[in-house]
């Protein structure tokens, strides 16, 4: 089954067809590149992408890389020893720091010459090479251009100036960059960043307390309690949602986590799915005729600590093959069925379910909190 695409916007259904678009564009580039990586993890492949920017380089091309040192922390900086000797600038972004370690750049982004620019959720990692049903993680991203990409690179390049977090910057990147809305004649683009009024998360409150019908897929699911409501009362008042959330999980206690919220959701009539062939990655929220893509998740970490970003677009053509995709995700996937799930619930597991939600909800974000009022007293 094709996916439709519109002027603007191309669906990327694969992590395979997300890392070739990215690396075809990179090949392409004529004048800048930006790349914005989670996890770059020495492999064969992320050895394709260095190349493909070393040779970007070699045409006179101004390439810039921004990779999270967390989440790429077995990388070695001496990895990119000849990406700067060709002219390259490379950046971790919040080098390793105790007191302030908690504060993530989630965001997956390439945008090459302010035209076009591929996100979602894929990182660049041999895990995520597949179809996402026979081989590797199952994810998926859009390819995007006009002023969308525009936005990305002015994105970017805040991200990429604060990088070290440093105290002044890292104030000055709070009041510019953190919580901010940007609005595109096609949608908005939400960026997101530690603290309250997070825009990311007003917008999709905002969205799901009015819905009539709501389609999500997500990796890591646990989403705070009025979240939770809204999308009961959806269900109570004779409105569709469906979830569909991993059967197979990189991050078991996540997956406790949100387990222990299956029985009163599907009390209120909620629909339930998880996915069964690979690990499930991917991050899509369709409600009502919106359809959102990008690097969050619908839990604390992406509502509320790390930066993240997500568009969210109103195309008709757009949402039709959003909706498309979750069907075609569906036949993957084993309904949850109340009976039968309560009968697979051991007392050991409701137990464990319960401390990784207390700590995935509470401890993290606590300890987020913490840091946090702690950089602001220092500023």
């Amino acid at each position: 089954m094709a996916i439709t695409t519109t002027s603007h916007f191309r669906w990327l259904p694969t992590g395979d067809e997300v890392l070739a678009e990215m690396i075809a564009a990179i090949e392409k580039a004529r004048h800048s590149i930006r790349l914005e990586m989670y996890i770059f993890q020495d492999c064969p492949l992320a050895e394709r992408f260095r190349q493909t920017l070393l040779a970007a380089l070699g045409r006179g091309v101004k390439v810039q890389v921004l990779v999270d040192s967390l989440g790429s922390v077995s990388l070695p900086d001496s990895y990119w020893d000849e990406f700067r000797e060709k002219g390259g600038a490379f950046r971790w972004f919040n080098p390793f720091q105790l007191r302030r370690m908690t504060f993530r750049n989630h965001r997956k982004s390439l945008t090459c010459d302010d035209k076009l620019a591929i996100i979602g959720g894929v990182n660049i990692a041999p895990e995520y090479q597949g179809d996402g049903v026979h081989s590797g993680w199952c994810d998926l991203g859009l390819r995007v251009s006009g002023s969308c990409a525009e936005e990305l690179a002015e994105a970017f390049d805040h991200m990429f100036a604060g990088a070290e977090l440093k105290l002044k910057l890292f104030a000055r990147l709070r009041k510019s960059h953190r919580q901010k809305t940007v609005r595109l004649p096609e949608g908005k683009l939400l960026l997101s960043g530690p603290g309250r009024n997070n825009p990311l998360k007003t917008t999709l409150a905002h969205d799901l307390k009015k819905a009539r019908r709501v389609q999500i897929i997500c990796a890591y699911f646990l989403p705070p309690r009025a979240m939770r409501r809204a999308l009961m009362h959806t269900a109570r008042a004779g409105g569709k949602v469906q979830l569909i959330l991993p059967g197979k999980s990189d991050v078991p206690m996540s997956q406790l986590a949100a387990r222990s919220l299956y029985r009163r959701l599907m009390r209120a009539g909620v629909e339930i799915y998880e996915y069964q062939p690979q690990i499930l990655h991917a991050k899509l929220f369709l409600i009502d005729e919106a359809v959102m893509v990008g690097s969050a998740n619908l839990d604390p970490r992406s509502l509320s600590i790390n930066y993240e970003l997500l568009l969210r677009l109103t195309e008709p053509a757009l949402a039709a093959s959003g909706k498309e995709l979750f069907e075609r995700c569906l036949t993957h996937c084993r309904r949850i069925e109340p009976v039968a799930w309560r009968k697979e619930r051991t007392l050991w597991t409701k137990i464990k379910s319960k401390l990784a939600y207390f700590l995935l909800a509470r401890l993290d974000t606590w300890i987020a909190r913490y840091q946090w009022r702690g950089l602001k007293r220092s500023e």
